[in-house]
């Protein structure tokens, strides 16, 4: 290629790249040519030059036609947030497309003393800067993060490609002018581009089949941005500190702990063990011992896995896969409690009085040999009797007996007892559904959940005795806002609620016992549920209301939970008891902290509950067409949501489809009713509906009434699901219990 000389007055090449590297602000044509006094003919020939250097590989030109050193980063340009760790912010240019040069990272540096309110994917538009080895982003606007990219279906309609997004608002597709290799059919991420009303779509990334086993999981992992991927790096330091000597610790080999977890458990954090206390000062009482994963010992902060896991906060758990907060050779093996496996553990030692309270707690680092893994159903069948099991005498029995104590007093303080079972995907080897049932709830499961009560509470107050710091677990008081809402909404079913009185979670249990197992008993849970707070992580304590506990800390399971790991790191550094303690940086951040893996757990809880509800459609979009009996769990002007009985997932009746008659909004009794017939669909009434849509990928249902447009059923078969044209509800017709998802797993 022939090259522009060089004229006299026309700066050199390495002249143009020192001013486009030096300045501080976007280097344009215009703002090259005054900074070196051009004009006339010497202007041309600068674009000439300009072009040529371009064609050279030496700049690139940015968005606005100002130019930058190829390989760099323009002086103004849009970033995505891929790092927010609570302390740095990381970000990366939006488009980068120079040819062997890795993609640069930018640490983003916001104003003093404004906390950062950026997010993994968040967009800006930045101002850049080197600074020693390292490139500075200075935040200038926040830009709409939904228009950056959608996940979504590619579909074919008159011979043009078009995306349909995969969430259930989205209602309209959108054309693609950029298929980048992608067909009908496929699941892909495209960018949004274009302005009202001509927005079309670009692919970026084709992630395959959205309909084909284990896809739903990978919907939401990308609409999300959970990290799901570790780096070379990072699993080369995992494989690192598993090897690392365990030093000197309390031998507790010799006792019989058991591990008892779900069946299709991916990791196991915990494992028990009780017996009868000898001492004399302690009649009937009982000793017990928790072993929880050593994480602390093997996680040490600053380190790059540290750095990881608190991005990720927390593992993500679907029906298909886990994505794990640590690498599997440290979740799924080193640090998990494995049958005949000597493992390092965080062992705290209870001494429980009779009426089971807490009468003293230690903890000691540990070395534990599990003697089983144990799934809940069989540890249950054991002690049932109904089958055998080598260590229900020697293990089973005591544990069994020691929580009977500890459930006594949990009956005490009576906590929020809501019946709010988990819906079970079963899964087949391939990966397709086989059922979608309730998940049951055994007695098994309540000894494992207050042993790790009894754990979390010990941890906290021996903390609290130390005056160290504590990641408490809050859950604080419903606010008056709310319970107004729920002594209105109690109005509708006869049942009297007082604003006046302390409330506690007792007082939620008394209105469920006045309700008893009355039809709309489990509206009346959904609702009680929304009337609480929703629970989070912070060094300030303002109890926990629902465990109607006064200080309370996660500590039972750091594989899956950083806030346990700080937990963990606290109680070693107050201690004494060895390495990875809890850092005076990490102590004075822990609002921060806090704050973030509170965010990560409820975008973990999002993603979990919208893959169950597209493996829900997927399980009835082969039941298409059938009747089904639904319950109605929402009721707007537009129309009403109902769930199928023994199922779940939400799907809409619009009111157009209720037939000509004029249906009115009662929003005090919430429930839409005909002018003319007085027909009704009030909340929690039961009633046959026809499933006519079941979305897989969006995890949307739609229904229809079975006889078509108007009546529910007939007169004669309508007379037990209806309920009453009124707001009066009778407390004695017998119902069964709602099925969504309970949001805890071990506590």
């Amino acid at each position: 290629m022939a090259r522009t000389k060089t004229k006299a007055g026309l700066p050199t090449r390495q002249q143009i790249l020192d001013f486009i590297t030096s300045s501080d602000a976007p280097a344009g044509k215009r703002e090259i040519a005054r900074a070196f006094g051009l004009n006339g003919q010497d202007k041309i020939a600068l674009k000439a030059l300009l072009k040529d250097m371009s064609d050279e590989g030496l700049i690139d030109v940015a968005p606005g036609r100002a130019f930058h050193k190829m390989g760099g980063v323009p002086k103004v340009t849009v970033l995505r947030i891929v790092d927010a760790d609570g302390d740095t912010t990381w970000a990366v240019p939006e488009r980068w497309e120079a040819e062997g040069v890795p993609v640069p990272r930018l640490r983003v540096r916001e104003p003093r003393g404004k906390r950062s309110a950026l997010g993994v994917g968040d967009r800006i538009l930045a101002r850049t800067e080197e600074a020693g080895n390292g490139l500075i982003a200075h935040p200038m606007k926040k830009l709409a993060r939904g228009e950056e990219q959608m996940l979504g279906v590619v579909h074919e309609e008159g011979g043009r490609l078009y995306l349909q997004g995969v969430e259930k608002k989205e209602r309209r597709s959108y054309p693609i002018s950029d298929r980048n290799g992608a067909e009908p059919g496929d699941l892909v991420l495209a960018e949004k581009a274009g302005r009202p009303p001509r927005i079309f779509a670009r692919v970026t990334e084709r992630l395959g089949d959205p309909f084909a086993p284990r896809s739903f999981s990978l919907i939401a992992i990308h609409r999300h941005g959970i990290p799901n991927v570790f780096s070379d790096e990072l699993l080369a330091e995992a494989e690192r500190v598993s090897k690392q000597e365990l030093g000197e610790r309390e031998d507790l080999t010799h006792l019989p702990i058991v591990a008892i977890d779900p069946a299709d458990a991916r990791d196991h954090d915990d494992a028990v063990w009780a017996t009868p206390d000898e001492d004399p000062a302690n009649p009937g009482g009982w000793k017990a011992v928790v072993a929880i994963a050593d994480v602390s010992f093997y996680v040490r902060p600053g380190s790059i896995l540290d750095r990881e896991a608190r991005k990720r906060g927390n593992s993500v758990y679907f029906p298909d896969r886990v994505v794990p907060m640590l690498p599997e050779i440290l979740s799924a093996e080193v640090c998990s409690l494995k049958q005949g496996a000597d493992r390092a553990a965080m062992a705290c030692h209870l001494v429980v009085s009779k009426d089971g309270t807490l009468k003293n707690w230690r903890f000691s680092r540990a070395m534990v040999r599990i003697a089983a893994n144990i799934a809940y159903e069989d540890a249950q069948a054991a002690i049932d009797g109904t089958i055998e099991h080598p260590l229900t005498e020697s293990a089973l029995k005591p544990l069994w007996d020691c929580w009977r104590a500890l459930y006594k007093a949990r009956e005490n303080r009576e906590p929020l007892d809501l019946d709010l079972p988990e819906r079970r995907i079963m899964l087949d080897e391939m990966g397709r559904i086989l059922s979608v049932a309730p998940r049951e709830r055994l007695d098994a499961h309540k000894l494992i959940e207050d042993y790790m009560i009894a754990a979390n509470v010990a941890a906290a107050k021996a903390l609290e005795a130390k005056k160290a710091p504590v990641m408490y677990r809050v859950h604080e008081p419903p606010a008056r806002e709310k319970l107004v809402a729920l002594k209105e909404y109690l109005k509708t079913f006869d049942v009297e609620f007082a604003l006046g009185q302390v409330i506690k979670p007792a007082t939620f249990n008394r209105i469920l016992e006045r309700v008893g197992e009355a039809d709309f008993r489990p509206q009346v849970m959904e609702q009680v549920l929304r009337t609480q707070t929703q629970a989070y992580y912070g060094p300030e304590n303002a109890g926990h209301f629902g465990l109607s506990l006064g200080s309370y800390a996660h500590f039972t399971s750091p594989i899956r939970r950083y806030a346990d790991l700080i937990v963990h790191r606290s109680l070693a550094e107050a201690y004494k008891l060895g390495p990875g303690g809890l850092t005076f940086d990490e102590a004075a951040t822990m609002d921060r902290i806090g704050e973030s893996i509170s965010q990560l757990e409820r975008r973990a809880m999002e993603a979990e509950r919208e893959t169950i509800d597209r493996y829900v459609a997927a399980y009835l979009s082969e039941h298409v067409g059938q009747v089904m009996e639904a319950r109605i769990t929402g009721v707007q002007n537009f129309g009403f949501f109902a769930t199928i009985e023994g199922i779940g997932g939400d799907g809409l009746v619009p009111v157009r489809d209720l037939g000509a008659e004029f249906f009115r909004y009662d929003e005090t009794t919430h429930q839409l009713v005909g002018d003319d017939s007085g027909e009704s669909f009030a909340l929690g009434q039961r009633l046959p509906l026809r499933l006519v849509e079941a979305n897989p990928v969006s995890g949307a249902l739609r229904f229809e009434l079975p006889n078509g447009k108007g009546s529910a059923s007939s007169s004669a078969e309508r007379g037990d699901r209806r309920g009453p044209r009124g707001p009066k509800r009778d407390l004695k017709r017998r119902g069964r219990p709602a099925n969504i998802r309970h949001q805890g797993r071990k506590r």
